[in-house]
């Protein structure tokens, strides 16, 4: 059953750079990877992925994800359980790509302030060599976990 992400949460997995995506291998065992958030609405999550190894082969065989992101700061943070789809490279939507670029256009822009900021020149800035995504990932969201602690009373 899809449930349908609220405003809340939407928010605060837009001011994350990337979420964790943890999928099964053909053993059952855990694998997680760090994928880019292309876009949200309030019951899918699209996700870019730069490479086709091992999350591609594990949804290939298992569409069962869980993609988890946290602010610290606010000590907040969820687990997100659904089903995956693959959409190869070629039927990504065009404004899932532009939002995705200028997502990375906004991480360097924001290490080059900070750098500047902070005195650092020349500093490494690895958004910028990133490869062009390999597919997308499309999660139906089935099931949210908030990953707050309970409050005690």
């Amino acid at each position: 059953m899809k449930v349908v992400l609220s405003n809340s949460i939407i928010s605060l997995m837009k001011k994350q750079g990337f979420v964790m995506v943890s999928s099964l291998d053909s053993k059952g065992k855990i694998h997680c990877s760090a994928k880019g958030i292309a876009g949200i609405d309030p019951k899918k999550v699209f996700l870019i992925d730069l490479y086709k190894a091992r999350t591609y082969t594990n949804l290939s065989n298992n569409p069962i994800v869980t993609i988890s992101f946290v602010d610290e700061h606010r000590f907040a943070g969820y687990a997100l359980q659904g089903k995956a789809k693959i959409v190869e490279k070629e039927k990504i939507k065009e404004s899932l790509i532009a939002e995705w670029e200028d997502k990375v256009l906004q991480r360097i822009s924001q290490r080059v302030v900070r750098n500047l900021h902070q005195g650092k020149k020349g500093e490494h800035h690895p958004e910028a060599s990133f490869p062009h995504p390999k597919y997308l990932i499309e999660i139906d969201i089935e099931k949210i976990i908030d990953l707050a602690p309970a409050v005690k009373k």
